[in-house]
């Protein structure tokens, strides 16, 4: 009886201890799983973007004047060498009652002026018609060796300087003429009605296209150089984006670009035409100064489909650095970096976490390329805990099939 119950008390101690190591022993890991399969996979920049025409052509006025109400609006259609404008001269300033009667006292004295240059051209004239006569007189006295060669001598001369003095009296004369035009123009201009015999100058488009912006609609007084009107082709579209210099050195000329968030139904596609050589300083919506570069797209689309794209349109578009039509894939999620170095992933085998180093050919946004270290098939442990460690049970907590 005794031998029996020290049996019972040590099997009952067995089982108390097997509790206790069963309650505290640390259980499996819940974690995610998911397979490594074979698919395409590539590699691209995500970026904002927005269309802009290729050649804008922005008409200014080619001199100063007043332009006449411009007819056309944004998107009416323009041919070549049409007239999209017109400036006729600009009109004289008006004037009050007392500057009306200084440009009448002006004129009256420009009048007075050209009446005294009549007075001295005539003097002039009966100068010379003495000169000229004392001159035949004492030629016939020389003649008769009554006069001495010296007085004929002075008598030419002064002849000579008689004509001179007419001729400066005419060129008075003149003057005062152009004087009194000048004053006379003035109150012509003045007095003249809006636009009487202004003739306008014809401002024409160089191409054909579409107007674009109108900045003066009404007619108004323009100087030199005074933006009038916008023209463009708006079939001739490419999409420009800004990206950062870090990520321009791998969009490199004809990469291929998918065109998405425009506005229709299916992404567009595109190619990358220019990367430009300067970068220019952007603050971001952070506060952050980045250098940015412009990358240009050219849209391969055919027309039709996009047809109903503008100027300025903002679009998203995807440049794509790397493609691979066949690699094995993982989600990006499951790969992290070793402290020996390189990159590794968690593999679950027969319930157990193995630390597996692997080879990346390249991570995306959502899946990274394997290309040394695992097979199609293999499970792969997703958002691995910080504290999972190599050799340690583990069990799904939900199977993501991809």
């Amino acid at each position: 009886m005794k031998r029996r119950t020290l049996w019972a008390g040590g099997a009952g101690s067995l089982a108390v201890v097997a509790l206790l190591v069963w309650a505290f022993a640390p259980g499996p890991v819940q974690v995610e799983m998911a397979r490594a399969t074979i698919g395409p996979y590539e590699q691209s920049i995500a970026e904002d973007g927005k269309t802009r025409l290729r050649d804008r052509y922005v008409l200014t006025a080619p001199l100063a004047g007043r332009v006449a109400r411009i007819a056309l609006r944004e998107g009416d259609e323009v041919a070549a060498d049409s007239v999209v404008a017109t400036l006729t001269p600009v009109l004289s300033p008006m004037l009050d009652e007392r500057s009306q009667r200084e440009q009448l006292s002006r004129a009256e004295a420009a009048q007075a002026a050209v009446q005294r240059a009549d007075a001295g051209v005539q003097r002039a004239r009966v100068g010379q018609e003495q000169a000229r006569v004392e001159l035949e007189r004492d030629e016939q006295l020389a003649r008769q060796n009554f006069l001495a060669p010296a007085k004929l001598d002075a008598d030419r001369l002064a002849l000579q300087a008689a004509q001179r003095e007419l001729d400066a009296a005419a060129q008075t004369r003149h003057v005062a003429q152009h004087e009194l035009e000048t004053v006379r123009a003035a109150l012509t201009a003045v007095r003249a009605p809006a636009g009487a015999g202004a003739s306008g100058f014809a401002l024409r488009s160089p191409v054909s296209g579409r107007v674009l912006r109108v900045p003066l609609v009404s007619e108004t007084t323009v100087a030199l150089g005074t933006p009038l009107i916008e023209i463009g082709d708006v079939s001739q579209l490419e999409v420009v984006a800004e990206l950062l210099t870090t990520d321009a050195l791998q969009a490199r000329p004809g990469a291929p670009v998918r065109i998405e968030r425009w506005g229709g139904g299916r992404d567009l596609e595109g190619r990358v035409s220019r990367v430009e050589p300067s970068a220019f300083t952007k603050v971001s919506a952070l506060g952050v100064e980045e250098q940015r570069v412009n990358v240009l797209i050219d849209i391969t689309s055919a027309p039709e489909r996009w047809k109903a794209l503008g100027d300025g349109y903002r679009v998203g578009v995807r440049i794509v650095t790397l493609s691979q039509t066949s690699a094995l894939r993982v989600p990006v999620s499951a790969v992290f970096p070793r402290s020996e170095g390189g990159m590794a992933v968690f593999v679950a085998d027969g319930g157990l976490a193995r630390l597996t180093p692997v080879e990346l050919g390249g991570r995306n946004g959502s899946e990274a390329w394997v290309k040394n270290g695992l097979s199609a098939g293999t499970e792969v442990i997703v958002y691995p805990p910080s504290a999972l460690r190599d050799g340690a049970r583990v069990s799904a907590r939900s199977v993501t099939v991809r």
